[in-house]
């Protein structure tokens, strides 16, 4: 993502333009709420500024304002939270209060709600027994489909969630049922639960309120025995009916999968058991994963664990690992020390002895199998919730099954697997982990599979994936280091820390390398294992590593001093990074090499040179670019080396390094693998100026008329970047006059054309602005065949604008000299020049010849088909006749039918010529060839009715109309016989193949 220059701190952009957010974090720490008194005087004006659209919209404004700067704080408030409450209840509680204020209050209660979160702000709202019928009875007065006033039936649903928390019966509180007009009225548990029901199916948020009231309500005592089988039945009941093909369908769904949720979670299991098999089924028939719904996959991964975790006991499983030691202190002096026994975390080696068998039920595995797959889902949040859950099933399962678990978990590692797989395959060891439920003998399966993961990287398209699984894996390292002993993970050190040196220091993504920087750490003071892990935190701290330039060329460079990370740093380099789908990283690796150089010089000539080599001239673009980068900066590194020890740099490399760095450039000269056109363009201009300031007699006019000749073809070229780049260094070319260049064709003229008051101006990425004046040059002799070959690609090329424009702009100047005959033969041989000059060349030849369909169909050579056998015909039907033969190009062959059909406008003996050549067509192998044919020669004789004799022409056109074209090639030739005796064109003849005589002796 590109930033300015400089950002707002005046610190400089990185390299490259690829600036990264939030390099450094600007955290805004407070130590109190110190707006509590405007606060205060906000919540008491209400009454008097509720009636005012204007005062009240300030004031929500202010108060928004104020309680959002206490997101990333908002046990701040804590303290505060109960004299606002009952400030804002004072008002609503107040019978002389009108709506409108009512849920102005309500509005501000759902602000400090949405900072602090629900749960804290629940326990305090009033929960006296007479407090349940006054809320009731304010759902009377709301209406579910007005959505400006959401909050308050929001924060009345979450009020209503603790009053029905009250010790005593329902039933008790109902009274006498009889109303006075003698009807009977609802009880309250029933009003409860049909307030709770309205509203788990409305379109607002309030449908996540009716959730948590469910969940508590339903799990009461005396409503658990009267309502809780009724409320499943109807629940499930909807949850069947619904679908999430509809925005209808999908919010039932959202409110029905939250409230199991929450029901599942808070309710007591030998409450919720006998259902639990019921839901299990019915959420399989729903086919949540197939849904486009992330929240409704995630719920239903939610609800999966929920269930789980109600078929399992609630217990804690005693084989799990139990880390003993907790201090800093004695972690820091590991490496000092023998470690006192107690101190080593255990595991116990006989669970089995202590622990009760029972039976496992089936459900449970179907539980874990659709969490497996949810770790793989597509959205980050389904991926997360799945492995929580995976965490809390595993640590309820006996030791045996539990390792099956883990066995499942790393098959999600497979290099077969997307990116989903390995992200949420990180995030369920990180949870095993922490809960000590990955066994120390599984860490060795583990390691592996985590430091592969460090640097995952997978392109796709001009971009990549992969970020959020190098973060999961620091995450990873970083659970371990809580949660292991220092000697389990010993064998493991040296992988471990080098791998997150790495990623602090060389990950493209701040995040990942501010999170591989935050694993060393936790792992310096937990472990106390890693090599030189104090000193090097100093340097890569978290703010350090946000700046990527300074990682690459600094930071790196100090690690590297320490013997245990040097090699492994210059390998990731070599292997990972200088084939960066990234130009930015593969040239910052090249950098750092160069910088790594100095510490290990004979490691990079004797190991790493002779690894770059091979890949300097390979196929893949950005590897080669990459090492050819590589060679150079190790080389100029090993120079400055030598330079420094009056030593020859030859000194460092054997003949082997020497001959192969010589023959990089010959091998790609001679594979024709340079693609740096734009490179190419600014080293001409600059090689240019510098002579021409410097060194201007060897500038003479040949030079100095091949030099713009190329870049003015350039500049008609199709793709934008590389014309706009061609125009402005031609433009530079012509302007300079420090001094002026000399010996620049047509001066004039182009100064004419291109006036130096729109030098600036003129956008050479647009088609429209660019064509119109580039094709002016092709009326400069000197010029002409190099912008003609430069429009070639551009007016028979794939992009709309370009053909457009640039295809009109060369018919505007080919009516402009239609009537010169001689600017016409000039302009025609330097076209047949360009043909003749590229014959079999497809990059030219085939836009060549969707030119010349346009140009005869736009009648450019109009002059010219008057005269009879003129030899500019003749010659382009022989060149076309030599580009086609014996092609199996559909494109090409198609391009050329187009043309000799635009060439039957010629008079004489060419309309038979023409006329053969696509008689032959019609019998072409390929049937698709012999459809266009006839397709196109049916409609050249409608434009051209002077080609053929009116007495025979309904007859031809009823044969090549009729005739299936697609059928076998005898029966065809038949037909185009046919058609070559009505029209007296002579019959192509069958050249047989002679096969040689074998002679017995």
């Amino acid at each position: 993502m590109a930033l300015s220059e400089m950002n707002g701190d005046g610190s400089e952009q990185e390299e490259g333009g690829c600036q990264e957010p939030d390099v450094i974090a600007r955290g805004n720490i407070l130590e109190s709420f110190a707006e509590s008194q405007e606060i205060r005087g906000l919540i008491n004006s209400l009454k008097g500024i509720y009636g005012d659209l204007g005062t009240r919209e300030v004031t929500i404004e202010k108060f928004i304002v104020i309680m959002d700067k206490y997101q990333e704080q908002p046990h701040l408030l804590d303290s505060h939270l109960e004299w606002m409450m009952h400030l804002l209840l004072d008002v609503v509680r107040d019978n002389k209060s009108p709506s409108p204020l009512k849920h102005l209050a309500f509005k501000f209660l759902y602000i400090i709600t949405k900072v602090r979160g629900y749960k804290i702000f629940l326990r305090l709202f009033p929960h006296e027994v007479a407090d349940l019928q006054p809320v009731l009875d304010m759902f009377a007065d709301q209406n579910p489909k007005d959505y400006e006033t959401w909050e308050t039936r929001y924060m009345l649903l979450l009020w209503l969630s603790m009053t029905c928390l009250i010790p005593f019966d329902l039933a008790r509180l109902d009274g006498n049922i009889l109303s006075e007009e003698g009807h009977t009225r609802m009880p309250i548990m029933d009003r409860i639960l049909k307030v709770a029901k309205s509203y788990l199916v409305v379109s607002d948020k309030a449908r996540d309120a009716a959730a948590v009231l469910v969940s508590r309500f339903i799990t009461r005592p005396d409503v658990k025995q009267k309502r809780m089988a009724d409320f499943l039945d109807w629940a499930l009941s909807t949850l069947s009916k619904s679908s999430f093909q509809t925005m209808e369908g999908t919010i039932v769904m959202d409110g029905m999968l939250q409230a199991l949720a929450q029901l599942f979670k808070h309710g007591k299991r030998d409450d919720c058991l006998p259902y639990a098999s019921t839901v299990l089924e019915c959420l399989d028939n729903c086919k949540l994963s197939e849904s486009n719904q992330t929240l409704l996959r995630k719920l239903g991964v939610k609800l999966v664990q929920r269930l789980g975790l109600t078929f399992l006991k609630p217990k804690v499983a005693k084989w799990r690992y139990q880390r003993g030691c907790r201090s800093l202190a004695a972690n820091l002096q590991f490496s000092a020390q023998v470690p006192v026994a107690q101190n080593i975390g255990i595991a116990a080696v006989d669970a089995a002895d202590d622990e009760e068998e029972y039976d496992i039920p089936g459900e449970v595995e179907n539980v874990i199998e659709q969490l497996l797959i949810g770790l793989k889902d597509k959205d980050t949040i389904v991926r997360w919730s799945a492995a929580k859950g995976i965490g809390r099933i595993t640590g309820r399962l006996p030791k045996e099954l539990a390792d099956d678990v883990v066995g499942s978990l790393l098959d999600c590692f497979s290099f077969q697997e997307t990116d989903n797989s390995w992200h949420g395959g990180c995030l369920a060891l990180a949870e095993l982990g922490r809960r000590g439920l990955l066994l120390p003998s599984r860490i060795a399966d583990v390691v592996p599979v985590i430091l592969k993961a460090l640097t995952y990287d997978e392109k796709r398209g001009a971009c990549s994936v992969g970020s959020n699984v190098r973060d999961a894996a620091c995450y990873v390292c970083w659970a371990f280091a809580r949660a292991y002993d220092p000697l389990e993970v010993k064998p493991f050190v040296n992988q471990i820390s080098s791998a997150l040196v790495i990623a602090a220091v060389f990950d493209r993504d701040i995040n990942c390398r501010r999170a591989a920087s935050a694993a060393f750490q936790e792992n310096v003071g937990r472990q106390g294992t890693f090599p030189h892990g104090i000193d090097i935190l100093t340097a890569a701290d978290y703010f350090a590593v946000g700046n990527r330039v300074n990682c690459f060329l600094n930071i790196s460079v100090y690690i590297a001093s320490f013997p245990e990370y040097t090699q492994s740093m210059i390998d990731h380099l070599v292997n990972m990074k200088i084939n960066h789908w990234d130009g930015v990283i593969r040239e910052l690796s090249t950098k750092a090499l160069h910088n790594l150089t100095p510490q290990v010089p004979e490691y990079m000539t004797n190991v790493v040179l002779p690894r770059l080599l091979p890949l300097a001239v390979g196929t893949d673009l950005h590897t080669r670019h990459g090492a050819i980068l590589a060679c150079a900066e190790i080389t100029h590194a090993l120079y400055k080396l030598a330079a420094e020890n009056n030593r020859s740099v030859t000194n460092y490399f054997n003949e082997k390094s020497l001959e192969g760095l010589k023959q990089i450039h010959w091998e790609l000269c001679s594979r024709q693998l340079y693609r740096v056109r734009e490179a190419a363009m600014t080293s001409l201009m600059e090689v240019t100026l510098f002579l021409v300031q410097n060194e201007p007699e060897l500038l003479d006019a040949n030079i100095c008329k091949q030099l713009m000749c190329c870049v003015a073809q350039q500049s008609a070229e199709k793709i934008d970047r590389f014309r706009a780049h061609a125009g402005s260094v031609f433009l530079t070319l012509l302007y300079f006059d420090n001094p002026p260049i000399s010996y620049i064709p047509h001066r004039e003229e182009l100064e004419r054309i291109f006036p130096r008051s729109e030098a600036v101006t003129l956008n050479w990425n647009a088609p429209s602005q660019a064509f119109p004046r580039i094709t002016q040059l092709l009326g400069l002799t000197t010029y002409q065949y190099y912008v003609l070959l430069g429009l070639t690609v551009s007016v028979g090329g794939l992009t709309e604008t370009t053909v457009r424009y640039s295809a009109q702009s060369l018919f505007d100047y080919m009516k402009k000299i239609q009537n010169d005959l001689g600017a016409m033969n000039n302009f025609c041989e330097t076209l047949l020049q360009v043909f003749e000059d590229n014959l079999l060349n497809d990059r030219v030849s085939v836009p060549l010849l969707k030119m010349l369909d346009q140009m005869l169909a736009n009648g450019c050579f109009d002059i010219f088909t008057t005269e009879e056998n003129h030899p500019f015909s003749l010659k382009l039907l022989t060149l076309c006749k030599e580009e086609i033969k014996k092609s199996k190009d559909i494109q090409k062959l198609r391009s050329s039918i187009a043309v000799f059909c635009g060439m039957i406008q010629f008079q004489g003996d060419m309309r038979k010529k023409v006329l053969f050549q696509l008689f032959l067509l019609l019998c072409h192998p390929f049937p698709v060839i012999r459809k266009t044919t006839a397709s196109q020669v049916y409609e050249m004789l409608i434009t051209y009715s002077d080609t053929v004799d009116p007495d025979i022409l309904d007859e031809v056109m009823t044969v090549l109309s009729d005739t299936n074209w697609d059928a076998e090639l005898p029966l065809v030739r038949e037909k185009r016989n046919y058609l070559c005796d009505l029209m007296k064109v002579p019959k192509p003849q069958l050249v047989s193949k002679i096969l040689p005589i074998m002679h017995l002796l």
